[in-house]
């Protein structure tokens, strides 16, 4: 039976161990962030050769010039023609469905007219240019760049930048026919903090952007991190989440793989279940053992779930609620017999998958809803990647010269009272 944490609300340290698990320090240490400024420093001072430098040193890619950092939009479509039917097909599928569920996101302006003729709303407008991060090599992620790619594009985003690595010139040709299905612009054969930087501050050959999103490991985190400010970033995320809040009556099977489907990520995801019922998480656990040996990734999932995984027993659902509502997870699956009464009061959770049929992993693929998500108790305060995070907005105040008087009175008395005179003059001046 893999080794996992076991909790009992009833304990009196319940608390403090589950806090413990919970615990994920997302800064990189000295040496990562060292790394990292050297990197983008030199690439904000030295442009297309500090690049190059790196993309050899790094990526194990030696290139003959800048040019060769393209890769043609002629080659990202052959991808998509190439791959197999199958692929073709889950892509567009997967695609639509997530454009589907972006399209009743986008925000158009608005304005309201006041009895004397003011006016005042908000100005909607897409970015002009997002940078796309996709992680490359064996470890690539062709449901990332749809989930990135799509709302941006749905937002009105001029421009879409993609930087994927291809170490040792290895080329993932998934990734770039989702990169043709999502309609991507433009396509760089580089990653890390070189390709943070790059499109941070911009080459000769690489453009700079106005924001950055998708995933990447601990330097490309810490290079969204240094250069945020300069750019916009979508988050910082830590290591995959799922919690499953059960009734004990799913089959425990389903339960122990959805539990494995995000500890199979790496050795830092985290896997909980919540459960009143202790013979259940029992038959849960003796489902783990069973299925664990035809896990390919076996060994990932045990090391995840003897760190951070836990099987919690709870007095009954109100209780997991609450807890659920504290843990804040990435991922949450109410697999129980009336999943919405449940659902109304998690106020704190990336994604929920409601029902005993909707397991986890149809959202990171093709349910629509997006997949980039906020994880490490985030979930508090921020919500999952959309197409509100590429439009932005402008405030409109149009005065008319009876509302520049009423407004004037009142902005000058303010001013006056901070004792910023030109501000109250500014005011005054469209009241006398």
């Amino acid at each position: 039976m893999p080794e996992i944490h076991r909790l009992d609300t009833r304990d009196a340290d319940f608390a403090t161990r589950l806090d413990a698990l919970l615990a994920w320090e997302s800064v990189a240490d000295e040496r990562v962030t060292a790394t990292v400024k050297d990197v983008l420093d030199a690439v904000r001072t030295r442009g297309n050769a500090a690049v190059l430098e790196f993309t050899a040193r790094f990526d194990r890619l030696e290139l003959p010039d800048a040019a060769a950092l393209e890769i043609p939009l002629e080659r990202v479509r052959q991808a998509f023609a190439d791959i197999p039917a199958t692929q073709r097909e889950a892509l567009e599928t997967a695609a639509a469905r997530i454009r589907a569920y972006a399209e009743p996101q986008k925000i158009d302006s608005w304005r309201y007219t006041e009895a004397d003729g003011t006016v005042l709303g908000q100005q909607i407008s897409a970015l002009d240019r997002v940078g796309l991060y996709v992680p490359g090599g064996k470890a690539a992620y062709p449901s990332s760049v749809l989930m990135n790619a799509v709302p941006a594009k749905v937002a009105g985003v001029g421009e879409l930048i993609m930087v994927v690595p291809t170490p040792g010139g290895e080329v993932n040709e998934l990734v770039l026919a989702a990169a043709a299905v999502a309609g991507v612009d433009r396509v760089f054969r580089i990653g890390g903090a070189q390709a943070v930087a790059a499109l941070a501050y911009g080459t000769e050959t690489i453009p700079a952007v106005d924001k950055i999103v998708g995933p990447g490991n601990i330097y490309v985190a810490a290079a969204k991190r240094e250069v945020y400010g300069t750019v916009g970033i979508d988050m910082i995320a830590g290591p995959s989440e799922i919690l499953v809040v059960c009734d004990g009556q799913t089959d425990p099977h389903w339960i122990a793989v959805d539990l494995f489907s995000q500890a199979e990520h790496d050795e830092d995801a985290q896997a909980i279940l919540l459960c009143p019922d202790a013979d259940y998480i029992e038959r849960v656990a003796a489902a783990m053992d069973e299925l664990l040996t035809e896990m390919p990734r076996a060994e990932i999932i045990r090391t995840s779930l003897r760190a951070r995984g836990a099987l919690i027993q709870v007095r009954d659902l109100d209780e997991a609620v609450d807890i659920a509502n504290h843990i804040a997870p990435e991922h949450l699956e109410l697999s129980v017999a009336e999943p919405e009464a449940l659902a109304e009061r998690i106020h704190h959770a990336g994604a929920m998958f409601l029902g005993r049929y909707t397991a986890e992993a149809l959202g990171d693929y093709c349910a629509g809803p997006n997949h980039v998500l906020p994880t490490s108790r985030t979930a508090r305060f921020a919500s999952p990647l959309g197409v509100y995070d590429f439009q932005k907005r402008a405030s409109i105040i149009q005065c008319s010269p009876e509302g520049a008087r009423m407004l004037g009175a009142t902005a000058s008395v303010l001013a006056r009272g901070e004792g910023l005179i030109a501000h109250a003059r500014s005011a005054e001046y469209r009241s006398e």
